[in-house]
């Protein structure tokens, strides 16, 4: 007996493949468990968004961390430390003295949103010559 053209026995038909997962989900498992040993040993930095104030000086928002040392960069690009205007000439030494009477301190910078960024870099620049390790940013948006 002839079989038609069209016809195809059982053992002809080739279904379609399967697609084996172990290697993705083997791959998966790796990117996590880095991601877990990673997360730990990322620095991020003490940054914190604060309210625009009205006025300069002692009315500035504090941040959670109580630091002797304050610096405010008001919109205008001046500096206060501690509540007192500074010029940014005179910041280094009075920095170097804070270091002295306070050298495990960590300083706050308020800086407001729309000073200059050089102005952040010369104060953050005083800060490391002074002698701190570290520096707390609190910018204040405007």
């Amino acid at each position: 007996m002839r079989t038609p053209a069209n016809f195809h026995h059982h053992d002809d038909y080739v279904g379609e493949g399967t697609i084996n997962l172990t290697p993705l989900i083997d791959v998966v498992f790796v990117v996590l468990i880095m991601f877990i040993l990673v997360v730990p040993l990322v620095e991020i930095d003490r940054i914190s968004l604060s309210p625009a104030a009205v006025k300069k000086g002692a009315d500035m928002p504090q941040f959670q961390g109580e630091s002797s040392i304050r610096i405010f960069v008001h919109s205008d690009n001046t500096i206060y430390l501690n509540g007192a205007p500074i010029s940014l000439e005179d910041l280094p030494s009075f920095l170097q003295d804070a270091h002295q009477q306070f050298p495990n301190t960590h300083p706050q910078l308020y800086h407001d949103g729309s000073a200059y960024f050089s102005t952040y870099q010369s104060v953050k620049n005083a800060v490391e010559s002074a002698g701190f390790a570290s520096l707390d940013v609190i910018l204040k948006s405007s």
